[in-house]
Formats: C-alpha cells, sequence, structure tokens
C-alpha cells in the first residue's frame, strides 16, 4: 500500500504546476480511453461477464453516456492556477489539488464509475486509487490499464490512476482510506459507513430507492415510456431506477394501462407471492435475480407464459407497509406500485417509502400541474426532485437538465453524507483565497436592527 501511494504521489509531483490546458487534455484522454466505440464495449462485455450484473448494450450507451457528459462539464470550467478573480471583492481563487484520492466504486458500474471519478480527480491535478469491489476488479483493471496506456501516450505518468491489487479485502481497502488525503465512496451502505470511519476526509453517496408519481395531470403515454426507459435500463441496476410508482386514483387504472402497453407486466396475486420468495432469500436480495435479463427473471419466480415479452414487472401493493420488501430498494426488473387517494396521499407515500430506504436520494413525479413538484421540493428530505423525465437518465445529469453528469449522488446529511449535489470537480479541489482589502462595507446599527427594535424594542 505504502509503495501504491508513493507512487501516486510521484505521479502527481510531475504533473504539479501544470496549465489548465494540459489539465483538460489529460481528462480528455482519459475520455476517449472510455468513449472510444471498441473500447466501450469491450468493458461493457467484460463487466457483464464478470459480475453477471445488467446487459452490454446499456453498459456500453452507459461507458459512452456519462463519460462524454461528465467530459462536457469538465472542459467548461478552471481548477488549477487562478481559478476565478472578483476585482469589485478583492478577491483571487486559486484551485490545488486534494491530493491522493482513494476511489471505493461499485460492480454495479465497474468502468463507468471508475473513469467517472478518475477524469474528475485528474481536473484538480490529483491522483487516484480505485478500490473496486472483489467481483467487479476485472473489468476495473481493464479500465484502468486503459487509462493508464491513455496517459503514457499524452506524455503524463501513468501512476496519476493506480488500481488495488487483488485480493481486494476489506483490511487493504481499509488501509488505503487512512493513507489517501480524501476518500470518496460509492457503494454498499457498509463500503460507506467504513469510508466515513476511515478517519480521511469523506464524500460518501446514499442509497437509492427512488419513488415516482404519475399525478392526474400526467401525460401517461408519456410517462410510461420514460418509466419504462429508465426502469428497464442495466436491468434495474441504478440507483436512480424507479422502485415505486405511486398513482393517482383519478388515473390509476389508464395510468396502468398505459405502463401494460410500454412493456409492463402486471403481478397477479400469486405472481406477488412468486416475486417476493425469488427476490428475497433470508431478508436479502437475491444476487441469482438481481440485474437479471427480464426472460431470466420471469423464469426464475415462475411467473408463468402471460409474462413473456414483458420489459418489466409491475408488483400492486394494498397500502403502504414499511416492513415489506416490496418498499425497499430491489435492484431488478420489478417495481411497486401504490394507489393514491389525492396528491397529499401521494406526497405522503413517497415520503414513507425514503423512509424505508433512499432519504435524501431522489423522486420523481410527471405531471403536468406546476405547484407539485415545488411542493414536493418543499417537503420532502431529497437532493433532487425530477419533473417529467426518465428518472435513471436524468437523475446523474442529463443534456436537457442542468445537473452535473456523475454516478455518484450525494444525499445530504437526510442520508449520512456529506454534500447534497451530484459528485463532481468542486469536490476534488482546494481553493486558496487570496484577498485584499476593499472599502469598507459596515452598515449602520440601524440598518441591521432597526425592524428588530421597532417590533421588540431596545430591551
Amino acid at each position: 500500500m505504502h509503495r501504491l501511494i508513493e507512487r501516486a504521489r510521484a505521479a502527481m509531483r510531475e504533473i504539479a504546476g501544470a496549465s489548465q490546458e494540459r489539465v483538460d487534455e489529460l481528462v480528455t484522454a482519459l475520455a476517449w480511453s472510455l468513449y472510444r466505440p471498441d473500447n466501450a464495449r469491450a468493458m461493457a462485455e467484460l463487466a457483464v461477464a464478470t459480475t453477471g450484473i445488467g446487459n452490454v448494450a446499456d453498459k456500453v450507451a452507459k461507458n459512452q453516456r456519462k463519460t462524454f457528459g461528465a467530459l462536457r462539464d469538465l472542459m467548461r470550467v478552471r481548477t488549477v492556477g487562478v481559478i476565478e478573480t472578483d476585482a469589485a471583492r478583492g478577491l483571487v481563487k486559486y484551485g490545488k489539488p486534494v491530493g491522493v484520492v482513494a476511489a471505493i466504486t461499485p460492480s454495479t458500474n465497474p468502468t463507468a464509475t471508475p473513469v467517472n471519478k478518475t477524469m474528475m480527480a485528474v481536473k484538480g491535478a490529483n491522483a487516484i486509487i480505485i478500490a473496486p469491489s472483489p467481483a467487479g476488479w476485472p473489468a476495473t483493471e481493464a479500465a484502468v490499464n486503459t487509462m493508464r496506456g491513455a496517459l503514457r501516450r499524452a506524455g503524463a505518468p501513468p501512476d496519476l490512476v493506480q488500481i488495488l491489487p487483488q485480493p481486494v479485502t476489506r483490511e487493504s481497502t481499509a488501509e488505503l482510506m487512512r493513507r489517501a488525503d480524501l476518500v470518496v465512496a460509492t457503494g454498499s451502505r457498509n463500503n460507506i459507513r467504513s469510508a466515513y470511519s476511515s478517519g480521511t476526509p469523506c464524500i460518501g453517496v446514499g442509497a437509492g430507492n427512488v419513488p415516482v408519481i404519475i399525478d392526474s395531470s400526467a401525460d401517461l403515454d408519456d410517462a410510461a415510456a420514460k418509466i419504462c426507459a429508465s426502469k428497464t435500463f442495466d436491468n434495474g441496476t441504478s440507483c436512480s431506477s424507479e422502485n415505486a410508482l405511486i398513482i393517482l386514483e383519478r388515473v390509476y387504472d389508464d395510468a396502468i394501462d398505459a405502463l401494460q402497453r410500454a412493456g409492463g407486466y402486471l403481478a397477479s396475486a400469486g405472481d406477488k407471492r412468486n416475486i417476493r420468495a425469488g427476490l428475497w432469500v433470508d431478508g436479502k436480495l437475491n444476487r441469482e435475480l438481481v440485474a437479471t435479463d427480464a426472460a431470466v427473471f420471469a423464469a426464475r419466480v415462475g411467473l408463468g407464459a402471460a409474462a413473456a415479452g414483458a420489459r418489466f414487472f409491475m408488483v400492486e401493493e394494498a397500502g403502504f407497509d414499511p416492513d415489506s420488501p416490496f418498499a425497499d430498494e430491489k435492484l431488478s426488473l420489478a417495481v411497486s406500485v401504490y394507489r393514491a387517494g389525492d396528491f397529499d396521499h401521494a406526497a405522503a407515500l413517497a415520503a414513507g417509502l425514503l423512509q424505508v430506504r433512499g432519504r435524501g436520494h431522489s423522486c420523481g413525479i410527471h405531471t403536468r400541474n406546476r405547484e407539485h413538484p415545488a411542493r414536493l421540493a418543499q417537503t420532502l428530505d431529497v437532493v433532487r426532485v425530477l419533473v417529467n423525465q426518465a428518472h435513471a437518465f436524468g437523475n446523474g445529469g442529463s443534456f436537457d437538465n442542468a445537473l452535473n453528469f456523475t454516478l455518484s449522488m450525494g444525499c445530504g446529511t437526510w442520508g449520512g453524507n456529506s454534500i447534497s449535489e451530484n459528485l463532481n470537480y468542486r469536490h476534488f479541489i482546494n481553493i486558496t483565497h487570496l484577498v485584499e482589502t476593499i472599502a469598507e462595507d459596515k452598515p449602520g446599527e440601524a440598518d441591521l436592527f432597526g425592524a428588530h427594535w421597532a417590533k421588540y424594542g431596545h430591551s
């Protein structure tokens, strides 16, 4: 471990003082290493082959879309040298590295997440060491080796990105976190807890369990198409995939019809029992069903011929039960469905589901009513409220919304996190403030206390 850290620090010394143009050149090289079509496909195939999670076509899309979007964001900002000048306030800001970053990455995204974090780290002139999940190690190693080759071709030290060698254990990951300057953790709840207890400054992200409301004013076919596209993407591996649909009573039957036309299968009472028995084993998600193809899922839980050709599976809940496993995250093509009497009931159901899991993460709504999304934003403990969007595509940044492209979503203190935004370049730089004197900016006492005195007096 000592050797990995020393190599990382040596690589940082080699690029110390690099211009913004040079840093951007390296970030672009890293992005191209995964975005390049042949590499994007090869990495996707390896990820599915080694982890058994998701599907190749969607992982290709994720490798390219997330990388391209992140590169767009990163090319628009300054991170080294003078990054901001405010002459009126006598303030100049200088961006500087945070140091060696330890990046904990999950098996669900063993190539896209490591590349995404490496781009952000190198944008701040940092080095990064990836600690992947054991299942994802072969695919992550391939991605790291590809990035190292890209850096080498660009004349930069390849040790700006390294990987924790096999076997990746809790002990080796914990040692890496202790020795690094910053930990950025994406993955299981245990990984996040370990990261925050490492003693090193840490950025962690929270669990997803996204509830999405179909409002009475929604365009039902549009909502159904977006929900299907989002829920089925990479077989439901995204933490931003819909886990529960909350449908207003007034449009419930029509919404179910629209969802069925889009590819959803409405489970019978018997199907629901089969799904529950198959998807959870001893209270934990069954790895044999997590992120499997629809046909495989249907066959393994015994849904029968009626479910043939379905793209995702809807399980109706008679009411909200926090102890029901269907109220929790499912990491599969199953989605719970709740009936809401009115919008207040729908918002309460969303809040209850988020208390089970996913508090701080996000929720969505399909609606033509401009007030309802605002009410969700005002009342729910979530960082993101998405309106009329395919949730898995929009939550981690999109070309038609203002969120930063990322694969790591901060959930604020609600989710036990230190950030309440999408992980982005700002989290990978330190800032030095050069401060000059300016004309005195000191109001009088009456300016600040006048209203208080008028209402409560001077006593």
